[in-house]
Formats: C-alpha cells, structure tokens, sequence
C-alpha cells in the first residue's frame, strides 16, 4: 500500500488557476501510474487525468488544454488547473495504480470550489 497525501484545493473564482499537490510516502514512480480523480457534487467519481511510470499521459476530455499533470522527480504529483470553469468544482482524489498488480491506493480528497 501506498499512503498518499493532496493539498491545495480551495476556493477559486472562474478562470482562475489552481495546483493541487499529491505526495506519496515513498519513491513509486518507476511503478505505479499516477492520476486524478474528481467527484462533484451529486455525482460519481469521474476520470481526470493520469501519468505512467513511462511519464505519457492521458486527460478526460473535459480538461484536455486546462489542465496538465507533471511530476517530480521524487515522490509527487500534480495537477495543474487553468482556465477554471463552474463545472470543475467537485472533490479531487489522487491515485496511485500499480502497474502490473493493477492496485489502487488513494488520498483523502481536496475540495475545489469554482465560484464568483
């Protein structure tokens, strides 16, 4: 298992930019993929964005050109938001997949607001 921990979410008005941390509790990178996870309000938790041991990355169509997921060299993620949008309000989970045991570890989730 892997304890990972987000920060950064908050209150942001539309159009504004957001960057959520993901710290994971040990060097996993060369194993695991990493993503983000959102779930807004009423509704099921939603794909957003995803990185591979291999460092390609994938986003939900929702945020392609708006968000970005880099990483460090270590042991974080991040999900860099632009161009916010009242939709994107929701809470975001990180998480980390195994890539060949298929395992899910996840955070606790942060809280985005999108409002004026």
């Amino acid at each position: 298992q892997v304890q990972l921990v987000e920060s950064g979410g908050g209150l942001v008005q539309p159009g504004g930019s957001l960057r959520l941390s993901c710290a994971a509790s040990r060097s996993i990178f060369n194993a695991y993929a990493m993503g983000w996870f959102r779930q807004p309000p009423g509704k099921g938790r939603e794909f957003v964005a995803q990185i591979t041991s291999g460092g390609r990355t994938n986003y939900a169509d929702s945020v392609k050109g708006r968000f970005t997921i880099p990483r460090d060299t270590k042991n974080t993620v991040y999900l860099q938001m632009n161009s916010l949008k009242h939709e994107d309000t929701a809470v975001y989970f990180c998480n980390a997949r195994h890539e060949v045991l298929r395992t899910d570890s996840w955070g606790q989730g942060t809280q985005v607001t999108v409002s004026s």
